[in-house]
């Protein structure tokens, strides 16, 4: 084979995955095979430009995430530089005694430019990089690691709990859902990878140390027994090289060690280190003033160093006056915008200040309004626009634009939600905190304000924003106010979306079924029923919580039906007996059986004479024990993880629907004749 091919094939393994493997071999082999002194210059050149390399990187990643791979990255370059500290330790000690040269030009020149030639300034220098690196950096790393990575799996539970919260809510997608719990897995695998990491670390200076000891002593020792050497000759010439080889290898130790403190104190979320500082720490009007102040005052106390402090002053005040200055056009810029904004127009009156009335509509008091403000970070908008995609694909039909404004009548903190104009639902936000919410499992009391779910009603307490781990690690779910808000509107609009269904609503999903099928369309209305009957037999529907999603059968069934009646109760009841296959599977999913409930056969008889006229109305005390226990049933079910099912006559299911749809609403009525023939049922028990 020639040395083309072999080349081509080792450039092949190489594409293919095997860099990492032959790395670490070769990383392995110097620990065992001698190594010329001009490849440990070249080795040690190397290692020094990888350390600054990895030291940029880490600076210019804008979250730690970024850069999972680091601590895999820290162990390779442990690994070179433990492997260079042997082979370095090989040469100086086979050939020390030859002069300072012996081990490389590296080792020399950091012996005779760092340390000015002195083996006592060496060791000097020497212990306080190691210090420095022991102590100080890899000690602290290491604690915010291990701090780090607790506080990420303690608060796992509650995170993956709010993503849940978030995807039900309609906030997230399922492929953004994906994307939080991949993320939040690589942050439990990073924190923790990291807290091992540090080990190395912390493990590489005591190695250095160690290192240089044998090199010192060794170096002395064979200096005398093996080659005749003075003690001061030996003593010189191995402690510079020992030395030498030291700070070589300290110096990338340090900045790696750097690198890993600097990733692990970097905030989560997503910035650039930069302006970040910039901001952060010289972008402080009155911190510079003071400062600047301070110099001044230590520059013109006699005998201190006057042009250093002074000037250091002027810079200070400089950069202040240049802040000071930028905050003041930014501000001018403002106030001309909103006199532009707030100019009175003279435009006469006409039909189109009359508005109409939006169907679905959020009004919010004054300190609300940071929430939908967008240049103060407010993220209701964009929280509301993923509800209304979310219930538009559950739901079936196009939701309405939910028109957000604030209204001063309202208390700082409340908002309301209006459908037509009409107030159905109202809350009360704190928004500089956040909403913890009590699952039915928690580890401990949380400080703060407390309050209600305004959705379901959940005990919770609303917390600082620094609470959030905490809380989260206790077993609370955590979502924020603009969350609370979205998942409020998105209950009120599945309560109520009979009302937000009107005729221009029914003939856009008439419509988009003649695109498939334009003759279903054609022959249904207005030849065979008014669009108004169409209309109440869709809100019938959504009011007992069947979606519109099978818009095609929903035509065909009315077609079969609406030859015959006219009647939107009994055109509802043949709609639901078509889609009873779809709203079976909505309850049950794929599961092979449906558990039930039936009615005893003397309140089935006494329902049905109600129903027919042929006896009395519903006597109020009876009622009131059938709701009773219809309640006691949907709660043994919901304890089961099962759904809550009434199986019923046709004759009887609207009339019972209507009367548990307010007080027992997680019970679901169905018909004999809804229920597939191939669906097995498993009687749960009767209903007296």
């Amino acid at each position: 084979m020639s040395s083309q091919s072999r080349l081509s094939g080792v450039a092949a393994a190489v594409r293919n995955g095997a860099a990492a493997p032959v790395i670490v071999l070769a990383l392995l082999a110097m620990v065992v095979v001698p190594l010329s002194p001009l490849m440990l210059d070249a080795l040690f050149t190397i290692n020094i430009a990888l350390s600054l390399v990895v030291m940029m990187a880490v600076v210019y990643v804008k979250r730690p995430l970024e850069f999972s791979v680091f601590p895999s990255v820290l162990l390779l370059v442990t690994l070179l530089r433990l492997g260079l500290n042997v082979a370095s330790t090989r040469v100086v000690l086979l050939h020390g005694h030859e002069g300072p040269a012996a081990a490389g030009h590296v080792i020399e020149s950091f012996a005779q430019f760092v340390i000015g030639g002195s083996y006592a300034v060496g060791i000097v220098v020497f212990a306080i990089l190691t210090i420095i690196n022991f102590v100080v950096v890899t000690k602290g790393s290491g604690r915010i690691s291990e701090v780090s990575a607790r506080f990420i799996l303690d608060a796992l539970p509650g995170k993956q709990m709010a993503i849940d919260a978030d995807l039900n809510a309609g906030l997230l997608s399922r492929e953004d859902a994906k994307a939080r719990r991949e993320e939040v897995r690589e942050e439990a695998d990073f924190y923790g990878s990291m807290d091992g990491a540090s080990k190395f670390v912390r493990g590489d200076a005591i190695a250095g140390l160690l290192i240089l000891a044998i090199n010192l002593v060794g170096g002395i020792l064979i200096g005398l027994m093996q080659h005749d050497m003075a003690f001061g000759d030996a003593a010189q010439v191995y402690t510079l090289l020992a030395i030498g080889d030291g700070l070589v290898a300290q110096l990338p130790a340090l900045l790696i060690s750097t690198a890993a403190a600097m990733l692990v104190t970097r905030a989560t979320r997503e910035q650039d280190m930069g302006p970040a500082v910039r901001k952060q720490v010289f972008g402080q009007k009155r911190a510079l003033i003071v400062a600047a102040l301070l110099m001044g005052l230590v520059g013109i106390v006699p005998g201190m160093p006057n042009i250093p402090f002074l000037a250091l002053a002027a810079v200070l005040g400089y950069a202040a006056w240049q802040l000071h200055r930028r905050g003041a056009t930014e501000a001018r810029v403002e106030e001309e915008s909103a006199e532009l904004a707030s100019a009175p127009t003279t435009a006469e009156l006409s039909w189109d200040e009359v508005r109409p009335v939006e169907p679905l509509g959020l009004e919010v008091g004054y300190k609300l309004i940071a929430l939908v403000d967008k240049a103060q970070g407010g993220e209701l908008l964009a929280r509301l626009k993923g509800v209304r995609r979310k219930l538009t694909q559950d739901l079936g039909f196009l939701i309405p634009a939910v028109h957000v404004r604030d209204n001063l009548e309202l208390a700082p903190g409340q908002y309301r939600i209006l459908v037509h104009g009409v107030p159905v639902a109202t809350g009360e936000l704190h928004a500089d905190r956040e909403l913890a919410l009590d699952p039915g499992r928690v580890f401990g009391p949380l400080d703060g304000i407390p309050g209600k779910d305004p959705a379901f009603g959940l005990d919770a307490v609303w917390i600082q924003k620094s609470q959030h781990a905490h809380a989260e690690s206790l077993g609370y779910t955590v979502v924020d106010a603009a969350t609370v808000v979205a998942t409020h509107l998105s209950h009120v609009v599945r309560e109520r979306a009979s009302e937000l269904l009107g005729h221009e609503e029914a003939q856009q999903l008439l419509n988009s079924v003649g695109k498939a099928a334009p003759k279903l369309v054609e022959e249904l209305t207005p030849k065979l029923l008014p669009l108004s009957v169409v209309v109440r037999v869709l809100q019938s529907l959504l009011v007992e919580k069947v979606p519109l999603r099978q818009m095609r059968q929903i035509v065909e069934a009315l077609l079969e039906h609406g030859a015959h009646t006219q009647d939107p109760a009994t055109l509802t009841a043949a709609v639901r007996t078509a889609l009873g296959r779809f709203i079976v599977q909505e309850l049950n999913g794929l599961n092979p059986e449906l558990p039930v409930y039936t009615l005893a056969p003397a309140l089935e008889r006494v329902l049905q004479d109600s129903v027919n006229g042929q006896g009395a109305a519903l006597e109020p005390g009876l009622a009131e024990r059938l709701h009773q226990n219809l309640s006691d049933c949907v709660t043994q079910q919901e304890g089961r993880g099962e759904p809550a099912v009434l199986l019923v006559p046709a004759g009887i299911r609207a009339t019972i629907a209507r009367l548990v749809r307010h007080s027992v609403p997680a019970l679901s009525v169905l018909a004999y004749t809804e229920v597939p023939e191939d669906k097995r049922l498993r009687l749960v028990g009767a209903v007296g």
